[in-house]
């Protein structure tokens, strides 16, 4: 398989923390990520921050574009109509600027991408894609369509039923299991089919494992407690075989999109923001913001944005322009001293002018929350207390992902950077593969 070749493999865990990588493979959970780990230079498996906010549709899309949310426009999993308050489900063909795999097509570089999140509906690249959550129809999934009737007679799974798994368990990891396994036979039909330079995988069941049994990777006493151990071996028996079957352990880089937590409580901000006296609406709200009333000053998406409630912006806005610099100083200072029997539920509240930059920004939130790690943001409208909790069991965090490099890298580092340090490494290795291929002694 393309002999001495030089090409580039991403595995994404999505969710996976740093301090859960160091315990799997220090207890021998994950042998063969251990060995990879021992094999590479000190320094080289480190913590990585999320994007802001935390959560998937963000981060991967500051991954695959080496941007954020201020020039690629992805600033959640929702948006809200300013006219009519209707939110709205951001796809694929909001991202607003090239991805990495389009810049390495550009180089004459080939990609296979499989359940990469926040790419549904595909858009062709130079190689082929499969889209990861939230993606809905198979065939709006792959690009191109000359993969779809090999996946569909695998019984290719996108993902878990996450409603019913939610409460399931059974099912949970029976579904899990399934959607590993079709995940590894369309991985080894990809990656034999397409004539690839640099190849990207997301396991997304870890991250759904997380929100739904945490607590039973933590806890040796949990009923569940070998199930998600053994899920874990899986996930590392298919690592192996990447590194086995795909000819590239020297330039395999490993990472997660943002880590996991347990929740101490959820936080509902609408709820916080209508007791302040910041939001108000004209009749009681059903599942968005679509009755708020114009004397509202303030209201949240999911999970931490926060938007002031301008007039010119929204169809009902009220606040000034002159007075949304004072306001957002307001919320900051009041959001900060936010507590729950004694303990601090906010590390801080951004300005997104002052972590975003591009175009884009203008389309964003005015502030970013990101709270401590336990206190889960949430901003449904519909919430009766500030502090709540639902059968929901762990959260994000923000600067707990991982990133396993084939060397050590210097500095604080971001997951949008990222991007740029791969491109960089399959242009010398494309340069390295052309000058082999000059020099190879002709056949006489």
């Amino acid at each position: 398989m393309n002999g001495g070749r030089r090409r580039t493999c991403v595995i994404g865990l999505d969710g996976v923390p740093h301090g859960l990588i160091l315990q799997l493979t220090g207890s021998g959970v994950m042998p063969r990520l251990a060995e990879l780990i021992e094999s590479r230079p000190s320094g080289s498996l480190r913590k990585i921050r999320a994007s802001l906010p935390e959560i998937s549709s963000v981060s991967w899309s500051s991954f695959m574009t080496g941007v954020d949310p201020g020039t690629h426009g992805i600033f959640g999993f929702t948006d809200i109509d300013v006219d009519t308050y209707e939110l709205r489900f951001p796809s694929f063909r909001d991202l607003q600027v090239d991805t990495l795999w389009d810049r390495l097509g550009a180089r004459g570089l080939t990609s296979v991408v499989l359940n990469q999140p926040a790419t549904y509906p595909a858009r062709s690249i130079p190689g082929a894609i499969v889209s990861g959550f939230v993606a809905i129809d198979l065939a709006k999934s792959i690009k191109p369509l000359t993969h779809l009737a090999p996946l569909r007679r695998m019984g290719y799974r996108i993902d878990i039923d996450t409603g019913r798994c939610r409460t399931d368990h059974d099912l949970l990891f029976e579904q899990l299991d399934e959607s590993l396994r079709t995940r590894r036979e369309a991985l080894i039909h990809l990656s034999e089919s397409v004539d690839w330079d640099f190849l990207q995988i997301v396991v997304t069941g870890t991250d759904r494992l997380y929100h739904y049994l945490w607590d039973s990777l933590v806890d040796p006493s949990h009923p569940r407690h070998e199930q998600a151990l053994d899920y874990h071996r899986a996930v590392d028996a298919l690592i192996g075989e990447i590194l086995d079957r795909l000819n590239c352990r020297e330039r395999t880089w490993l990472l997660s999109d943002h880590g996991f937590c347990a929740i101490r409580q959820e936080v509902q901000l609408n709820h916080w923001l209508q007791e302040n006296g910041y939001l108000e609406f004209d009749s009681e709200p059903q599942l968005g913001l679509e009755t708020i009333s114009g004397r509202s000053r303030a209201f949240a998406l999911d999970p931490g944005r926060i938007y002031i409630h301008r007039r010119g912006r929204f169809a009902r806005g009220s606040v000034a322009p002159g007075e949304a610099k004072s306001l957002m100083f307001e919320l900051q200072n009041r959001l900060r001293e936010l507590r729950y029997d004694g303990a601090a539920a906010i590390r801080e509240v951004y300005d997104a002018s002052a972590i975003y930059a591009g175009p884009r920004v203008p389309k964003g939130p005015d502030l970013v929350v990101l709270a401590e790690p336990g206190f889960d943001l949430k901003a449904s409208p519909r919430a009766t207390r500030t502090f709540d909790r639902t059968d929901l069991v762990g959260m994000h965090t923000y600067d707990d992902a991982f990133l396993l490099s084939p060397q050590p890298i210097d500095g604080d580092l971001w997951i949008g950077e990222l991007a740029g340090l791969l491109e960089r490494e399959c242009e010398r290795d494309h340069e390295r593969n052309e000058s082999d291929d000059q020099n190879e002694p002709k056949a006489s």
